[in-house]
């Protein structure tokens, strides 16, 4: 399972690319405002700033909701560099522009997934990633999991090459609990991967260790 950090910030994501772990980046509109990064041009500047940090996919959201500013603004993006994955909303002329970068060879990420039948429209419409939220579908109690696990079975029923990127991840539990059922991505903050190498056995193992090896060094 690849391992996507959630984030615009450039120092958790350079953390996370240190770690050894990092396969990719995701980012949206919120994530560059709660940077601080406004502006056009700030915003393109910001995501090379990303691409020359990590080595994987770096899926970077267009704006517009109309399918003609969605191209417009993907285009832009995958010129910036090869690592970018243009980032579209599940929405009518979204699944239009899915399809006018699949003939492109341009890859795509389809956002804001909540539902099976949305991943699928944007499987045959030729995405490289769909991004079920499943954190926003737990705030709701629903079964977020779940929705993985329908995407899951539907995808290998047909040999779709649609990546499935379990988003708004909160917690470890939910990044063990999406490689139980297949996720091929998970996406969310450097707390919860950070948080996958804690127990308390360890820390007392080691603990423990370290007073051994003091007294009979002492």
């Amino acid at each position: 399972m690849k391992f996507f950090i959630d984030t615009a910030n450039l120092a958790q994501i350079k953390e996370a690319q240190d770690l050894g772990v990092l396969d990719g980046v995701t980012t949206n509109p919120s994530l560059m405002a709660k940077e601080g990064i406004t502006g056009e041009a700030n915003v393109l500047d910001h995501y090379r700033a990303i691409c020359d940090i990590v080595d994987g996919d770096v899926s970077a959201e267009v704006i517009s909701t109309d399918f003609e500013g969605m191209v417009r603004e993907g285009e832009i993006l995958a010129a910036l560099d090869e690592k970018i994955v243009v980032k579209i909303p599940m929405i009518k002329d979204g699944v239009k522009a899915l399809k006018y970068f699949s003939n492109k060879g341009v890859k795509t990420n389809c956002t804001l997934i909540f539902s099976a039948g949305q991943a699928l429209m944007a499987a045959k419409a030729g995405a490289s990633y769909v991004s079920p939220f499943i954190g926003r579908l737990d705030d709701i109690s629903t079964d977020g999991l779940g929705l993985i696990e329908s995407i899951r079975l539907i995808f290998d029923n047909y040999a779709f090459d649609t990546e499935i990127l379990a988003a708004s991840v909160r917690h470890p539990m939910h990044i063990i609990e999406c490689a139980q059922i297949g996720a091929d991505v998970i996406t969310g903050p450097l707390s919860a991967m950070e948080a996958l190498m804690k127990h308390p056995l360890t820390d007392i193992g080691l603990a423990t260790f370290l007073a051994d090896h003091a007294k009979a060094n002492s």
